[in-house]
């Protein structure tokens, strides 16, 4: 691979903050290298409750302005990839130990003016004993309350953003840690350590600390500097279990401890239950859900189903650490989620800029934040464009996806229609490379095909099978074990190189 010597940027961390940076930055024709020790989105990113937005616990905390500004990108977010970001209503039922329906009531009209113009359905009062909201809850809990906002495929949008980013330019570089950076001439000088374990020396102008649950130990370990910013770590657990809840709406239950707790659709046949907030002080590497979380959260659907969720109902279930700024305040779900950017300069003066905390509904901000700041320090004037830029695969006709699903269907009648819409709701129009060929290969179960395989490695940097199974798609959670393994084994005997844009040698262009 053609590594540069030299950027204007190098972004550190895959995750949802990096690839939005990285794809900012070099949408402004800014050269950008994106380097990942691991996979895109292999930690905090993956492990979200995978939500686009506002927050209502947020404004019940008081955390106004994180409140509007999500709500005004889970907008944008609808608008710039409506294959990844879709719509969806929320139940929240009201009944024993729930907060006053006045109270409840008066938030959630407060939540739609803050949405403002939006294309979503606003609040509404709901009898849950009809058939359209009847899903099995107690009888004691006859009211609810229903509301819009909207799901989000987290770590398809971190891959939209990295493809975007190569695309316009970007190196993007995963299995590929920063070891150490040291001030060399007005910028930094990067030792970077590959998979195979050999090493590439890089120059740039910055750096983008956007390590998530590292952020402070890099800037510490890495670049030498101690923060003058405070992080907590707060663990986040979520389990996934084979039942349906909600009628096809999510649910939001609300919890004796003062917590709610979302019971979502996921992958059509699966409840997305979550999440905790337990303050975390080991590494963030061994992460991972505790048997007290996952009583928890069974505890709390069971204070709302007459049927408790038993052992075997659990397929899956995941941990993720967020990285957030210190507030002051002990108690880790009452801490401000929010994003803070930190620049701190090596001793020749070159910027180094870490962010804190931030949420995945307002990625794009927080990127469009550092992009600007970074181009004051580097003196580049193009603008901001991200909020009106679609990303790979959301030039979807009309802007109605469930019209060209149905229309791909028909378009390609050779192929089972359940992998035209499992293509289709992970790529949006990029599908259609995928299939118009007409062979889409062998079938390993659950719609995922070898011509998708070789795409996710190819240009998606997939490299190993859970890569692709659980992160570009979820497909592990519908497979046997044998299923799985075939996966890996066919990754592992084709040896797939990833295509890399020819324009990833633009990292060193304005060096030219």
């Amino acid at each position: 691979m053609d590594i540069p010597q030299q950027c204007d940027v190098l972004v550190v961390g895959g995750g949802i903050h990096g690839a939005g940076i990285a794809r900012d930055l070099s949408g402004r024709g800014l050269g950008v290298v994106l380097v990942e020790q691991h996979d895109l989105a292999a930690s905090t990113s993956m492990a979200s409750s995978k939500l686009i937005h506002g927050g209502l616990r947020y404004l019940e905390q008081g955390h106004l302005r994180l409140v509007r500004e999500a709500l005004h990108e889970r907008e944008v977010l609808l608008d710039a990839a409506p294959h990844l970001v879709r719509p969806l209503s929320f139940l929240l039922p009201i009944g024993p130990g729930s907060r006053p329906l006045w109270q409840l009531r008066l938030g959630l009209w407060l939540y739609d003016r803050f949405a403002g113009s939006t294309r979503l359905a606003a609040s509404r009062t709901v009898d849950l004993t009809g058939p359209e909201f009847n899903c099995g809850l107690l009888p004691q809990y006859r009211r609810g309350l229903v509301y819009s906002d909207a799901w989000g495929d987290d770590a398809r949008l971190v891959v939209a953003n990295a493809r975007d980013a190569a695309d316009r330019g970007a190196l993007v570089l995963t299995r590929t840690q920063c070891e150490s950076l040291q001030p060399h001439g007005q910028g930094w000088s990067a030792r970077l350590r590959h998979r195979d374990d050999s090493e590439t020396a890089l120059n740039a102008r910055a750096v983008v600390n956007a390590t998530g649950p590292w952020v402070a130990r890099f800037l510490r370990d890495q670049a030498g500097l101690r923060s003058r910013a405070g992080v907590k770590l707060v663990k986040g657990s979520h389990i996934v279990v084979r039942r349906k809840m909600g009628n096809g709406h999510a649910l939001i239950l609300q919890n004796d401890d003062g917590r709610v707790v979302f019971a979502i659709p996921f992958e059509r046949e699966f409840s997305l239950i979550g999440t905790t907030d337990v303050a975390f002080d080991a590494s963030p590497a061994l992460v991972d859900i505790s048997g007290d979380e996952t009583q928890y959260l069974r505890r709390v659907v069971s204070r709302y189903f007459a049927e408790p969720i038993q052992d075997h109902e659990v397929v899956w279930s995941f941990a993720g650490i967020r990285a957030l700024y210190d507030d002051g305040n002990g108690n880790p779900s009452q801490i401000n989620r929010d994003y803070q950017l930190e620049l701190d300069r090596a001793p020749n003066g070159a910027p180094i800029l870490s962010i804190f905390g931030g949420k995945l509904t307002t990625y794009r901000r927080s990127a469009e934040r550092v992009a600007d700041r970074l181009s004051r320090e580097l003196n580049n004037s193009a603008p901001a464009w991200t909020a009106r830029a679609k990303l790979q695969g959301a030039d979807i006709p009309y802007g109605d996806f469930a019209q060209f699903e149905q229309e791909m269907v028909t378009l390609y009648p050779y192929v089972d229609p359940s992998i035209v819409r499992a293509m289709v709701g992970r790529h949006g129009r990029l599908a259609v490379q995928l299939l118009q060929s007409g062979d889409v290969g062998k079938h390993f179960g659950a719609c995922l095909t070898a011509v998708e395989i070789e795409h996710l490695c190819r240009h998606e940097w997939a490299q190993t099978a859970e890569d692709v199974l659980y992160r570009r798609t979820k497909c592990g959670v519908h497979m046997t074990s044998e299923q799985r393994s075939e996966v890996e084994r066919y990754i592992a005997d084709n040896h797939f190189e990833a295509v890399q844009p020819s324009a990833g040698a633009a990292g060193a262009r304005r060096h030219s």
